[in-house]
């Protein structure tokens, strides 16, 4: 049973809508788009005003047909650069393995982009509020009851400038991010002890990239304590971010962030080569608590999208791709059940149908995140092969091809016994990869590494 989410008196009289949304991201954005233009009456609420700084700037080839749909391709593409290739480099292999999102198994999905995510937020924002959304920035909701009436929740938010508002939504969509509105209040949110992690980021300009068509590329670099994203933007400047270990995180000492994240760039030769002459462009950041997942991603009148339900690692940059199309799966679903002639089994059946959706992504990705630091993952990863079209399979993987018809799924298992078969084969190494897992994930305080 749900209990009451109320932290505050909430006002007895308060506006009514048909769907309230906790936040003004790529999955309440998309979300509030697609409900108002459907006609539903919508409320987005944002603590924040945009544009505002936000980490992860990598999309993914899948995202383009849900831009077509929503009716922005020509914005993204005027603000993006265009990504044609994941790249993966190792300190344990002399080359870099390319992976082209045009050898993917379907080939109508050649590239996607690299954005600043605060001009793309703004972007889906101002397109919610287009098709009809009633959008209020620096809003913050701070009480939430979802059983205040067997028709209605209700809610109650603060603005910054000192008004507070209070809506009777028939259904709530908790688009918050990594503030987890409900999941903290239901206390439903669990660090995932299989993939602790930190990541230490920030922005660069005169970093070396590629050149020609390959400058707008992602590229994976491995070293001895995890991996960093380099994610160039067309602006000149590159995201750089380092994903690494409790243990790892732990060593910085009194350090600045900033000299914690140079001197760990210089771990990685081919990294430190292309930032010898990089300049900081803002603050160093850091996010620890990485990995979560949340019990359950939705009840009778709710449901949790995006990072709001789930985070894990983003070495596939995969978050923004999940977040919109569990936006899309959400928005049908939810119009579903707000239809009046819906029965309760209507309902009932179009959230499990939802929550069977919301799952499929983070589990699908999940399995390679978990062994991506694997030795014996790294040599497929570095020398790919296609029996079965397995490589096209993990190309399309890469892409986030995982949602509709393409047939990927038997390569994918093939994929899966190789990997299985090579790590029997190679015992030692597996072993020793896996107790020194064991000692990489050991927890410490999160402060230590964030502060």
């Amino acid at each position: 049973m749900q209990s009451s989410l109320a932290t505050d008196p909430i006002r007895p009289s308060a506006t009514e809508c048909d769907v309230l949304i906790i936040g003004g991201g790529p999955a309440g954005s998309t979300a509030a788009a697609l409900l108002a233009q459907r006609g539903r009456d919508v409320v987005l609420l944002d603590k924040d005003h945009h544009p505002r700084f936000h980490i992860g700037e990598s999309l993914l080839p899948a995202n383009l047909p849900l831009f077509e749909r929503l009716g922005v391709a020509e914005e993204m593409h005027a603000i993006g650069i265009k990504k044609r290739a994941a790249e993966f480099m190792s300190p344990w292999h002399d080359h870099k393995q390319q992976f082209l999102f045009a050898e993917a198994w379907d080939k109508t999905m050649p590239h996607a982009y690299q954005v600043r995510r605060s001009e793309f937020d703004q972007v889906l924002l101002r397109r919610a509020t287009a098709l009809g959304a009633h959008v209020r920035e620096g809003c913050k909701v701070t009480a939430v009851d979802l059983e205040a009436t067997t028709e209605r929740a209700l809610a109650e938010a603060r603005c910054d400038d000192g008004s507070t508002l209070s809506f009777s939504p028939r259904f709530v969509i908790d688009a918050s991010g990594r503030d987890t509105f409900l999941a903290n209040r239901f206390q439903i949110k669990h660090k995932n002890p299989r993939h602790n992690s930190v990541a230490v980021y920030g922005h660069f300009e005169n970093v070396r990239r590629n050149e020609g068509e390959d400058e707008g590329n992602i590229t994976i670099f491995w070293f001895d304590h995890g991996w960093f994203w380099f994610i160039p933007l067309r602006d000149g400047v590159t995201s750089i971010g380092m994903v690494t270990w409790p243990y790892f995180m732990k060593t910085r000492g009194e350090r600045s962030l900033q000299q914690f994240l140079r001197d760990g760039i210089q771990q990685c030769a081919p990294l430190a080569e292309r930032t010898a002459a990089a300049r900081l462009t803002d603050v160093i950041e850091a996010t620890g608590n990485y990995s979560y997942s949340c019990e359950r991603n939705h009840g009778r009148n709710y449901v949790m999208l995006g990072d709001a339900y789930a985070f894990i690692d983003p070495v596939f940059s995969s978050g923004v791709m999940m977040a919109m199309q569990g936006a899309f799966d959400a928005a049908d679903a939810i119009d579903s059940w707000l239809d009046h002639g819906a029965s309760p089994a209507r309902q009932a059946t179009a959230m499990r149908q939802l929550d069977a959706r919301l799952r499929h992504g983070p589990r699908t990705f999940s399995w390679l995140i978990y062994r991506m630091t694997n030795p014996v993952m790294r040599d497929l990863f570095m020398g790919p092969r296609n029996p079965f079209r397995v490589k096209e399979a993990l190309v399309s993987l890469l892409a986030g091809d995982i949602y509709g018809r393409t047939p990927i799924w038997r390569s994918l298992r093939v994929f899966k016994l190789i990997y299985y078969v090579s790590s029997m084969v190679q015992l030692p190494t597996t072993l020793r990869a896996w107790h020194r897992r064991r000692v990489n994930l050991r927890p410490i305080d999160d402060a230590a590494g964030a502060r």
